[in-house]
């Protein structure tokens, strides 16, 4: 059995509905939502008594306080939901010798400076970032698999806005907006993430691996080939330098452009350009544009 914790967030909706189509045994966990388990996975009990009740043979685990701003200003909620839910799933796997495989979604932000950077060459520069990048110390004291990554396409959440969600929804209505050209990044698709997600259940291989794109670009190139692709005005859409960003209280990296060969390398695949992950998730939004 496939236990996916968080699994109605924006990753989730995308993955728990695939992996169902495939037939696959999957229980599915949220907090607070419409999920078979409910559990509070920072409490040792609560997750040790579901983990008992399931013994899954895979736990992919998608828990995560992702606002970097809640994160700055509340460094204890942030431990307890991206650092001590792994801690205690790990711990289930150590104190009961289950034979369990983790699967840690983490995070491009232990990332910053000019350059694609390799599993190594960590930098910490908020309090998401450092409670993610402790979660997945958590999680290498069993056997696991942590994905650094980051995603985008189209939610299937009805509350939760994505990255290409906001610039949809923002051009579309004519709202003036402005974007980071000198905060660069490489991320997948859900769909594409998905695809190689299954491939990690499938093999299992041990470690931290970047997982991203080709080709990484600023957001602000990102949005605007975005809305190009799909012909959206953007003539309300301005570029600014991440320091002026006045809705961004806490510290962003500039640079978290990742080196994905590890990845490619162990497990036999090609990751997709940035580019062609872009004209794939336009595709997502042609049914109503």
């Amino acid at each position: 059995m496939i236990l996916i914790t968080g699994s109605t967030g924006l990753l989730g909706s995308t993955l728990v509905p695939k992996f169902k189509a495939q037939g696959r045994a999957v229980a599915t966990h949220a907090r607070q939502a419409n999920a078979d388990y409910t559990a509070d996975l920072s409490s040792k009990n609560e997750t040790f008594s579901l983990l008992n009740k399931l013994k899954p043979s895979v736990i992919i685990n998608l828990v995560g306080l992702t606002s970097v701003e809640r994160c700055q200003d509340y460094a204890n909620e942030s431990y307890l939901i991206n650092t001590r839910t792994v801690e205690n799933m790990a711990q289930w796997i150590i104190e009961t010798e289950a034979n369990a495989h983790l699967i840690q979604i983490s995070t491009d932000q232990v990332y910053d400076g000019a350059c694609e950077h390799t599993e190594d060459q960590i930098t910490l520069t908020n309090n998401y970032a450092f409670s993610k990048y402790a979660g997945e110390l958590a999680a290498l004291r069993v056997p696991s698999t942590i994905l650094r990554t980051n995603f985008v396409g189209r939610s299937k959440v009805g509350n939760r806005e994505s990255l290409t969600d906001w610039v949809y929804n923002s051009l579309t209505s004519g709202k003036h907006v402005q974007v980071l050209k000198d905060v660069y990044f490489s991320p997948l698709s859900m769909a594409t993430l998905v695809e190689m997600i299954e491939l990690v259940v499938e093999k299992k291989p041990l470690g931290i691996f970047n997982l991203g794109s080709h080709d990484g670009m600023s957001k602000a190139d990102f949005d605007f080939a975005f809305a190009d692709y799909l012909n959206l005005p953007t003539a309300t859409m301005t570029r600014i330098d991440a320091s002026q960003a006045t809705f961004l209280k806490a510290y962003r990296p500039k640079d978290m452009r990742m080196d994905n060969s590890k990845f490619e390398n162990t497990l036999g695949v090609k990751l997709p350009s940035l580019i062609d992950q872009i004209k794939s998730v336009a595709k997502e939004y042609d049914a109503i544009t």
